[in-house]
């Protein structure tokens, strides 16, 4: 008895772990190219280009909880990578800790690399990087590395807020 009742615990657990950068909706992998141009997100902007590139590195990569490496992402674990390497910034490890420690951004002037959050489950569990024209890249649990759209079907209800690292 104490055995099944410790499963079913366990089994608790790890779905509620695995539903901290959840995601429903994306773009399909390799149409990125054909729909959107990275010049396109913010002219002249060398951070874009530079998590652009990031992003292209990555895109694909699956979805691992904890993961920061092509091995496997979460959502906030690509983030840091993408801004490490990407713009040679540090950022706190967790969607909680970027909420924390970003400045507020005011939802009519968020700008490509500004980092945008979800509500799901009632609380504020997955995070990307706006790319402009409504594009975020992040990191999934169903499709890994991917870019969807910010006003899609499953995120357009979910967006909680957004962050700046400068």
């Amino acid at each position: 008895m104490v055995q099944a009742f410790r499963y079913v615990i366990i089994l608790a657990l790890s779905s509620l772990v695995m539903s901290g950068c959840a995601s429903n909706q994306s773009l399909q992998p390799g149409r990125a190219a054909l729909q959107y141009s990275p010049a396109e997100s913010a002219p002249g902007s060398v951070k874009a280009e530079k998590l652009w590139q990031a992003f292209e590195r990555y895109e694909g990569a699956p979805y691992q909880y904890g993961g920061t490496t092509a091995r496997g992402f979460d959502c906030s674990g690509f983030i840091t990578t993408a801004y490490r390497e990407g713009l040679g910034q540090k950022l706190p490890r967790t969607t909680s800790q970027m909420l924390r420690y970003g400045d507020v951004v005011p939802p009519g002037d968020v700008q490509p690399g500004d980092i945008v959050f979800f509500r799901i489950a009632g609380k504020d569990q997955h995070a990307g990087i706006y790319m402009g024209d409504n594009l975020f890249i992040h990191a999934s649990t169903s499709s890994g590395v991917i870019m969807s759209e910010l006003n899609g079907y499953y995120w357009k209800d979910r967006f909680s807020g957004a962050r700046r690292f400068d």
